[in-house]
């Protein structure tokens, strides 16, 4: 098949952007195992989405809502939890976290904020 073009694409794209994020959603899903609807021939996978897109086989709007669906997908913390991490079985996070639950408790006596750091040589100049 001839080069694919940007022209070829906006009937059924509404911007350059959007093309770009819907062809990468959709090598993303070739690369995955999605059966391409065009012949793929010896092409990369980019020109293939390309090529899906500009010969209007491809469901556009399937493909937009798997991309909107794909940055809704994030991870939750868990009712109750602080974050991701903590609780780990990671003995290194453990004690990464130990060492920041030290350094934020900062109850040893003695020791300064950052603030009252930067305010005593701020009163010395």
């Amino acid at each position: 098949m001839a080069r694919t073009t940007n022209s070829d694409t906006l009937p059924y794209v509404e911007s350059r952007y959007e093309l770009g994020m819907l062809a990468s959603q959709r090598v993303r899903d070739l690369n995955g195992g999605a059966e391409p609807v065009v012949d793929k021939g010896g092409d990369k996978m980019t020109v293939v989405a390309l090529r899906e897109i500009a010969s209007g086989k491809l469901d556009v709007n399937a493909v937009r809502h798997e991309f909107v669906q794909s940055y809704k997908d994030a991870p939750t913390v868990a009712d109750g939890a602080e974050s991701l991490e903590i609780g780990s079985e990671d003995p290194l996070l453990r004690e990464i976290d130990a060492e920041l639950e030290a350094t934020l408790a900062d109850d040893e006596p003695g020791t300064i904020s950052a603030e009252e750091a930067f305010a005593t040589a701020t009163d010395a100049e």
